[in-house]
């Protein structure tokens, strides 16, 4: 075998190891506790100095932080992709018949309005009124992180259980960007959104040619990017919309619509660089500077995002699936029960990086953010560990026929196993 075959070879070997959704979630946990060390370690004045290192050029007013880099530029990506696989979902995928997509898509709405109830709920009780502001941070759910679980703990399962999940998880995502583009903006700028506009127009006009070219996308992209982030609109937004312009048919005698091209070549990064890099510069709280950990921990929006995300994710979720399919002719997909959806309730409780990055849009000046990061993490850990345990107690219990109750044996048999990837 010569060099280059070698080359390509283990090329292809890392890009198929970053993109399993195993991998994803334990690159995601890795760099989230290594801050979390490095930030209350003796070393902790260096991690905030790299934190806060300013690269890029000032005079397009884009000499941002790391942290800010991470936050606004590299989770662009993700979004991007997150937007490829809106839009293949929409066009050719689960979304594309609505009577299929119906319960999982209510499912979500549940899962996303009951957290942000109960955290209003708490804050009121407790007096803390200025962070009411944070009431979004329980919403989400984080798509790498609850399907790196399912797929470590969920083998044996059915694989519409995985399918479900996805779903749920996209339509979740989908809403808490349209939560971020209309509650956390200020101050939009026309004229720079008109810009962004224009380049995200001329995106999808080149993706649609027969051979588009990556050096006239990527600065196009680009463009768009730093039009969106000079506009007031949260930087990422640029990322869905750029993902939204991606075909999800077959063109010009193509074999696979480009969402499928697109979503391969850059989830790698994606997972492996983009989510990992986020998590480390924004999980890195301090509980030892200022008031002390007690103190932080007593916050009442660490107890509100706590509670949103373990009980209100899973009640919202099961109780929404329960009501619809009770009072209405829809039904749970093939081969899946209620009982499958206790632990996928917990999963969606993983709130992580879309909750994180809620956290800092929600607090921007300090009061409150180490406590609403650090009830993400603890929200998130605590909805993995149950969602794991209650996954492998459902794999081993028996399964009717029929388990979605449809009147007809299920069909879909397929299972979970090792080698799932994203």
């Amino acid at each position: 075998m010569t060099r280059l075959a070698r080359a390509r070879n283990a090329r292809r070997r890392l890009r198929g190891w970053a993109t399993k959704e195993t991998t994803g979630g334990i690159l995601l946990l890795g760099a989230a506790a290594l801050a979390l060390l490095w930030a209350n370690s003796p070393w902790r004045e260096s991690y905030a100095a790299l934190s806060d290192l300013a690269l890029g050029p000032a005079a397009l007013h884009l000499q941002l932080p790391l942290a800010a880099w991470a936050a606004d530029g590299l989770l662009a990506v993700f979004f991007f992709v997150v937007g490829v696989e809106l839009k293949h979902e929409l066009v050719a995928g689960s979304l594309r018949r609505p009577r299929e997509a119906a319960v999982p898509v209510l499912a979500a709405v549940g899962g996303m309005a009951l957290p942000a109830l109960l955290f209003t709920g708490v804050i009121l009780l407790s007096g803390d009124r200025e962070a009411l502001h944070g009431w979004a941070v329980p919403t989400a759910t984080d798509i790498a992180f609850a399907l790196a679980v399912l797929a470590i703990f969920g083998r044996g399962l059915p694989k519409a259980l995985r399918t479900f999940l996805l779903t749920l998880a996209v339509v979740d995502d989908l809403l808490a960007i349209v939560i971020i583009a209309i509650f956390y903006t200020s101050g939009i700028n026309l004229l720079a959104l008109a810009a962004s506009a224009c380049a995200v127009l001329l995106f999808g006009v080149v993706l649609r040619s027969r051979r588009p070219r990556w050096w006239l996308l990527l600065p196009l992209a680009l463009v768009a990017w730093g039009f969106m982030h000079a506009s007031g609109v949260h930087a990422t937004i640029a990322g869905v919309v750029l993902g939204f312009t991606v075909p999800a048919r077959v063109l010009h005698g193509e074999t696979e619509p480009r969402t499928h091209h697109y979503d391969e070549a850059l989830r790698p990064f994606s997972s492996g660089v983009a989510l990992p890099v986020f998590a480390f510069f924004s999980a890195g709280v301090s509980l030892i500077d200022g008031e002390g950990p007690i103190a932080v921990l007593a916050q009442p929006v660490v107890l509100a995002i706590v509670i949103g995300l373990v009980i209100g994710k899973l009640v919202g979720v099961l109780g929404m699936t329960a009501l619809v399919t009770r009072l209405t002719p829809l039904r749970l997909p093939d081969s899946i029960g209620i009982r499958d959806l206790l632990p996928v309730g917990l999963l969606t409780g993983m709130g992580f990086t879309v909750s994180l990055l809620i956290a800092e849009l929600s607090f921007p000046d300090g009061a409150h953010t180490a406590g609403a990061k650090i009830a993400v993490l603890a929200g998130t850990i605590i909805a993995a560990s149950a969602a794991a345990v209650l996954l492998r107690w459902d794999a081993r219990r028996a399964r009717k026929a029929d388990m979605n109750d449809d009147g007809r044996v299920d069909q879909d048999t397929g299972v979970i196993g090792l080698d799932n990837s994203t």
